[in-house]
């Protein structure tokens, strides 16, 4: 089985494009023949656990108006709307008024690097992000692990 690490997104990815000093950024890495497209739907389709922890945060961030992604919880396949798609890479993500956030999956030599991009806006953005990042450092080394053939 493939092991996930801990890698540096390669500069061919879009992400590098809308990353500015301050953002988050972070990138996991697992051999894979998969089309971005594929792992996308096999990766970022939550486990249950992980669809519960969202369900939850999204019932304690309602009354502050941040957007919920209700509509696009479905049960098979990825959860946040695609902003670009190409062979090679596929982005994923939506801006709210606390942070804009993007998952990108990019194919290159035999890998598939999966990043996380984020801005925070306010104080209520980085503390957030603060809040949510041990679960995604955890979701996102199993969405990656999902990702290996």
């Amino acid at each position: 089985m493939s092991r996930v690490r801990t890698d540096r997104l390669p500069l061919a990815s879009t992400l590098w494009s809308i990353h500015r000093p301050g953002d988050f950024l972070d990138c996991y890495s697992v051999a894979s023949t998969l089309s971005p497209q594929e792992a996308a739907k096999r990766g970022l389709a939550l486990p249950g656990w992980a669809r519960a922890l969202l369900g939850l945060r999204n019932l304690l961030v309602q009354p502050f108006g941040l957007k919920t992604g209700a509509a696009e919880m479905a049960e098979d396949g990825p959860i946040f709307p695609v902003c670009h798609a190409s062979a090679e890479e596929v982005v994923l993500g939506t801006d709210d008024r606390h942070l804009n956030f993007r998952i990108g999956l990019l194919r290159k030599d035999g890998r598939l690097y999966m990043s996380t991009w984020v801005r925070p806006h306010n104080v209520w953005g980085r503390a957030y992000l603060r809040l949510v990042m041990p679960f995604h450092i955890l979701i996102s080394r199993g969405a990656v692990a999902r990702m290996a053939s």
